[in-house]
């Protein structure tokens, strides 16, 4: 499949540029999707989460008051959950969040959703690009130009460049990213995908194994 490479002006070039049909022409898994997904968003947890439980608080093991005779509740210590700085009954504890997914499951995630993102005519291909120092205004002229200015978008690099990652920075709505950072949730999570012709070539060697 073959589609048009236009320059950071939003123009065609006038070449062409091949991509796999094995890569951004399958048949969804959407399974695949939502298990590459999740697995992307547990990893973002920290998981250190933690409250202090009734054998870790510092204080005095002494009876409060005697156990009958004094028409109230009876109680322990002043450790105990039901007074104020006791301890928590069944508190959070430090928990790995990590979840295992086959390399093969995630490699089909990735092309199922390149290639929801193809049939719905979101993925635009532009040639490589520099910006000779970081300016966020510079960076919006050329998502007006290429007509996703009011759009989440994800721009993907064949290289790092430290320039158009700075530029981007201050936009909420825009993400620039390498070809070997490209997750499943990030390509679902935009509503346009622009391609540098740098990064087909990282991409496609990346998912047809």
């Amino acid at each position: 499949m073959k589609v048009a490479v236009l320059d950071i002006k939003g123009k065609e070039t006038g070449r062409k540029a091949e991509l796999s049909d094995a890569v951004y022409k399958i048949e969804p898994n959407e399974h695949a999707i939502y298990l590459d997904v999740k697995q992307y968003l547990a990893h973002q947890r920290q998981g250190t989460h933690k409250a202090k439980e009734r054998a870790e608080i510092v204080g005095s093991t002494r009876k409060l008051k005697k156990q009958k005779g004094t028409g109230t509740a009876r109680a322990g210590s002043i450790k105990s959950p039901i007074f104020r700085g006791g301890g928590r009954i069944f508190g959070p504890r430090p928990k790995d969040y990590t979840q295992k997914l086959n390399k093969n499951v995630k490699r089909l995630a990735r092309k199922s959703a390149l290639s929801i993102k193809n049939s719905d005519k979101a993925i635009t291909v532009v040639e490589d690009f520099q910006m000779e120092a970081p300016k966020t205004s510079d960076f919006k002229q050329i998502l007006a130009a290429l007509g996703i200015a009011d759009k989440k978008s994800l721009i993907v690099l064949g290289n790092t460049n430290n320039n158009v990652y700075l530029s981007s920075r201050n936009l909420p709505g825009a993400e620039v990213i390498t070809s070997s950072e490209l997750s499943t949730y990030k390509i679902m999570n935009a509503n346009s995908v622009v391609l540098t012709e740098g990064a087909l070539e990282g991409i496609e060697a990346n998912l047809s194994k």
